[in-house]
């Protein structure tokens, strides 16, 4: 399978699996990642994503170039509107979704980082869009992406230039959240969705959509989405779980209604 899905408690750990050619983003892994996504979404003990790739060398070193190489415009841009919506499914996912970015995350391999809600990496991993290198340019979200993510300045160095950049850089312009040794990537980030998955799933899909609002500009009509939501949720159980357990000095035990 081009990807594979293991459950882990409360996580779903999918694994773009194809090192042989650096997990690179070919047409069947993208449908392999949404039919996996469905599955995940309909399965409600599942409450948290991981994403990663295969192997010690990359995350995914982007889209596979023998799909491009001879499209018609048209075929190009049906290819990129096949990247927008496996981008956009992951960012509008209800579940969060993390990134831990194992090495190279290059092209359509950066762009599916960016659609991840939160970013870990290996001081090993390096982030690039290098696609002006190949006459074109980001495609699957990086030029709106990168720039929210850090800056439009930065984003522009990198797409402007093509230039990779490692870790610890990415770190301090944003684009991930921490940075650890290689061997203790995956289970730092598997620390990180357990807790996570411990969260109430209602709270945590209304706050993932309310948060994605925050750059687009309507700030009056998305600070009213915020109301709505933060009254939905005391419709919840999860609500007067939380708040009892609070006042009764205990761990709360969050049921998913």
């Amino acid at each position: 399978m081009p990807v594979e899905m293991e459950r882990h408690d409360r996580v779903a750990v999918l694994t773009l699996n194809r090192p042989d050619v650096m997990n690179a983003l070919s047409p069947d892994m993208i449908d392999d990642l949404e039919f996996l996504l469905d599955q995940i979404e309909r399965r409600t003990e599942l409450r948290c994503v991981v994403l990663t790739g295969a192997g010690d060398r990359a995350f995914t070193a982007g889209a596979d170039i023998r799909h491009m190489r001879e499209a018609s415009p048209l075929q190009a841009r049906a290819y990129a509107r096949r990247g927008h919506d496996v981008t956009g499914r992951i960012e509008s996912f209800p579940k969060p979704v993390i990134a831990a970015v194992n090495g190279y995350a290059l092209g359509g391999g950066c762009e599916l980082s960016l659609a991840c809600d939160i970013r870990l990496a290996s001081e090993r991993a390096r982030f690039g869009l290098p696609e002006v290198n190949l006459g074109i340019l980001p495609g699957w979200g990086g030029t709106q992406r990168m720039a929210r993510a850090t800056s439009p300045g930065f984003a522009k160095e990198m797409i402007f230039t093509g230039r990779q950049v490692d870790a610890a850089e990415a770190h301090v312009a944003g684009l991930v959240n921490h940075v650890y040794p290689h061997d203790e990537l995956m289970p730092r980030a598997m620390e990180l969705a357990e807790e996570i998955a411990s969260k109430p799933p209602w709270a945590l899909s209304a706050a993932k959509e309310v948060v994605n609002l925050a750059l687009d500009g309507d700030l009056s009509g998305h600070l009213a989405r915020e109301l709505d939501a933060f009254a939905l949720a005391f419709t919840t159980e999860d609500q007067r779980e939380g708040m009892a357990a609070f006042f009764e000095k205990r761990e709360a035990r969050f049921q998913g209604r």
